[in-house]
């Protein structure tokens, strides 16, 4: 039975509003599955840099007094403070104290809140985090921000959908309504782990990959400009040859095959580069940027990234992101 989310639904989840005006249009979806894989298109592929800050604004620092009055959404500070019960329950006063001296910095140098999926996490170990990310650049802080939004996001897609199931539920005791607030708290944390994939009777069915998005995924941008990188040319290629690897100072061009091409759109995003598969193929892989058509008076007529996929890392996701200027490049591994 598909289920009708209105628009306060997907705000409490992501407080972007062209996120959630996309996902209703969208719906209605038929499962949990079905609309994760919807937000992960809208977020990654159809809200801009506008939409990404807006999503952050809505979410109040760790550890602060939250009031629904100062956000968007009365559901949404009630998450968060389900998220957040783990780290206040190991917090003390001195950790307390450092979080909060740490998350002023972290928005003075970023210009937003500090973000990161919470749930089950201590008070060291979100401090820790923090710590981590501090020295990084904006711009590639500002990509991990929106990877923690989508881990958040989905998770309360979770809650939303497991919450529908259990009040359509003609099994439902009628005591539920004597819960107290605080148990109420945690059944809301709970529930998220009642939602698995429909089982369909129907024979001609498929299962609903794991994955919803490519195993592979790029993002450019153009750190000089402080924007996204748009219309550059993206192409992915895999080594097949008898050899364990390429070798260095070889040509071995005739030897990678590629697996898919794009272009890259407004934000920067490449689009699909591949199928998406629950299991990647373990091997040699290049992704390769025609960055000298982008800005032909640039040092650099294209650049190659050349990794490797272990056999254990095959489930995983790459996300390669290239932060580009006309006289330099770097890349680090996204989650």
């Amino acid at each position: 039975m598909s289920v009708g989310l209105d628009k306060n639904d997907f705000i409490a989840c992501c407080g972007s509003t062209k996120f959630a005006e996309q996902m209703v249009a969208d719906g209605p979806f038929a499962t949990y599955e079905e609309a994760v894989a919807a937000a992960n298109d809208v977020w990654f592929n159809k809200v801009d840099v506008h939409g990404w800050l807006e999503a952050f604004a809505a979410h109040p620092q760790i550890g602060q007094n939250l009031s629904s009055a100062a956000h968007k959404s009365s559901t949404s500070v009630q998450w968060s403070k389900g998220e957040q019960s783990t780290a206040l329950a190991t917090a003390t006063d001195s950790s307390l104290q450092e979080l909060y001296e740490w998350n002023s910095r972290y928005k003075k140098k970023f210009g937003f809140v500090f973000l990161i999926c919470a749930s089950g996490r201590s008070t060291p170990e979100i401090l820790a985090e923090l710590k981590r990310r501090f020295p990084n650049r904006p711009i590639v802080e500002f990509e991990i921000a929106a990877q923690e939004q989508m881990k958040i996001t989905e998770l309360r897609l979770q809650k939303l959908f497991s919450n529908i199931q259990v009040s359509a539920s003609t099994q439902v005791h009628s005591t539920a309504s004597d819960v107290t607030k605080a148990e109420e708290g945690r059944v809301t944390i709970l529930g998220g782990h009642l939602t698995a994939p429909s089982v369909t009777s129907d024979p001609k069915s498929s299962p609903i990959p794991t994955r919803v998005r490519p195993p592979i995924t790029t993002h450019v941008l153009d750190v000089a400009h402080g924007c996204p990188a748009a219309g550059i040319e993206v192409l992915l290629e895999m080594y097949n040859a008898k050899q364990l690897s390429p070798m260095f100072g070889k040509s071995d061009n005739d030897k990678w095959m590629v697996q898919g091409s794009s272009t890259t759109d407004k934000d920067g995003r490449s689009g699909q580069l591949m199928k998406i598969v629950d299991d990647l193929n373990p091997g040699i892989y290049r992704i390769s940027f025609n960055t000298g058509k982008y800005n032909p008076l640039g040092f650099f007529p294209f650049v190659s990234i050349v990794f490797e996929v272990k056999e254990a890392q095959k489930t995983e996701h790459f996300h390669v992101p290239l932060l580009l200027s006309p006289f330099s490049f770097s890349t680090y591994r996204g989650s």
